[in-house]
């Protein structure tokens, strides 16, 4: 479970730093995470709302997720990114993120909601997702329908 000490907030472009810093143990992130937070690149039939929510332990980043709305795949809703530091998984850091990224769709009515897990994911994000209720949507997507996103 999430211990008191991690805390959350939303995310900004100035966090990206610390959020490519989080991910160098797993390879390089996105280099487009800056633009994607200041709306300035749109992946495939994404919609202007987005938002995303970082996690700290201190002062370092442990974690974060990002989502937008978008007509992607019959969805409402897609995750974008979602990220947790291996020496932070499965310990309730990356469902507290997904939860966060859920209220938001909810109030921006997005009902259905899907994600990517590429290939090269870590062993852990098929079960992780689908422990939160995803179903298989096609080829490396999943998707959640209403209600469903970040309840376990």
């Amino acid at each position: 479970m999430v211990r008191n000490a991690i805390s959350f907030r939303a995310v900004t472009s100035a966090d990206v730093p610390a959020m490519v810093q989080c991910h160098l143990n797993d390879g390089p992130a996105d280099p487009r995470m800056a633009e994607y937070l200041e709306g300035q690149h749109h992946p495939q039939q994404a919609l202007p709302a987005r938002t995303g929510y970082v996690a700290f332990l201190g002062e370092q980043v442990i974690g974060y997720i990002a989502g937008h709305r978008t007509n992607r795949h019959g969805c409402e809703g897609e995750v974008q990114y979602l990220f947790v530091s291996p020496a932070y998984r499965l310990r309730g850091v990356g469902t507290a993120l997904v939860q966060r990224l859920a209220q938001w769709f909810a109030q921006h009515g997005a009902r259905k909601v899907c994600i990517g897990v590429a290939n090269d994911s870590p062993p852990q994000a098929k079960p992780f997702v689908e422990s939160l209720g995803a179903t298989p949507l096609k080829k490396n997507w999943y998707a959640w329908g209403d209600p469903g996103l970040g309840r376990r």
